[in-house]
């Protein structure tokens, strides 16, 4: 393995601004936390050398042309990054399939130690025939589009990012920060990864098995505004008494109707909303925190140790013990996070 890893990241027309300047920054960083600037070299690589706008309409420059890159010699890059863009479509966002970007994936590709997409980048490697067989993700405005166009690919739109093998795929905007880490991580270490996390000012680095959504943000907005200022309230009152009753009472309507109204609204019941958005805020308090079972039950409202290990096997199929052993990301000062 060579001490310096090369890093090319396709740029284009349009491309998202963040796929590409997050994952740079993620690098540059690594660099700077282990006091070489050899680590990584990054390098942004477009149809011709020059500028590119963005979708931002911010210009960034291409170091190196598509061709520039195919008649280097061979196995001198480490890490391929794809960003995506999308376009507005009539049932929401479409990803755009750039053909000089899929062609010049093709013929790179099995040049790169790894290959990476970020956002909708995971469909520009679909249409090069990088994820057929596989398992990917993507934005999750996008997934449908992909899973569509591209039935030889197992698209899960839930991850934070997906590894299968050699090709790793991330999910959407702040995602790229995720993936980048994870990547630094494998090459790094952990602790260098956490050191870049803390230097981004990142709540917590997240793992790739984590999902793209919190449980408010997985549900549309209802068309009821009681219901949405309901749930607003259930998420900050998690120790307090959400049982349909007192819900119901909270929107003055009989515990029937409220019932039927909030899964009119929501999809689900009153009682199973509660209890996923219970397990969402004890989720980060064990990757987040070192606080005890006991105190993680009483804050998230489960009540006992007992009854959140039953929330847990239930919903993540898990226990509180071993979610915290993979996720967490704390330690004492001084310490890496197990």
């Amino acid at each position: 393995m060579p001490s310096t890893r090369r890093v090319v990241i396709a740029v284009f027309p349009d491309v998202d601004l963040l796929d590409v300047t997050g994952p740079a920054e993620v690098f540059a960083l690594a660099n700077r936390e282990t006091g070489s600037q050899a680590a990584y070299q990054v390098r942004l690589v477009g149809r011709s050398r020059g500028e590119v706008t963005t979708s931002a309409g911010v210009r960034l420059v291409a170091d190196l042309s598509f061709a520039e890159t195919l008649a280097e010699n061979a196995g001198v890059l480490d890490t391929l990054i794809v960003p995506g863009a999308v376009d507005p479509g009539p049932g929401g966002s479409v990803a755009r399939i750039d053909r000089d970007v899929v062609e010049w994936v093709k013929a790179v590709a099995p040049q790169a130690r790894r290959v990476a997409s970020v956002c909708a980048g995971a469909h520009l490697l679909a249409a090069a025939g990088l994820l057929d067989g596989r398992t990917a993700t993507t934005h999750w405005s996008t997934a449908a589009q992909l899973a569509a166009d591209h039935p030889a690919v197992t698209v899960d739109p839930d991850p934070i990012f997906v590894r299968s093998g050699t090709v790793w795929t991330g999910a959407g905007i702040s995602a790229c920060m995720d993936l980048s880490l994870a990547l630094v991580a494998e090459d790094l270490g952990e602790e260098v990864a956490l050191a870049v996390a803390r230097q981004l000012v990142m709540y917590l680095k997240r793992q790739g098995g984590q999902s793209q959504f919190s449980v408010p943000l997985s549900l549309p907005p209802a068309a009821r505004r009681g219901i949405d200022e309901l749930r607003m309230f259930i998420a900050e009152h998690l120790d307090g008494d959400l049982s349909a009753a007192a819900l119901a009472g909270r929107m003055c309507l009989s515990e029937r109707h409220f019932a039927r109204v909030f899964r009119q609204e929501t999809g689900t019941s009153p009682a199973s909303y509660v209890e996923a958005t219970r397990v969402e805020a004890a989720r980060r308090l064990l990757e987040g925190t070192d606080q005890g079972l006991e105190l993680v039950a009483a804050g998230c409202g489960f009540g006992s140790v007992e009854t959140l290990h039953r929330a847990l096997r239930k919903h993540l199929g898990t226990t509180p013990a071993a979610y915290r052993r993979r996720f967490r990301t704390t330690g004492r000062p001084g310490q890496p996070a197990h």
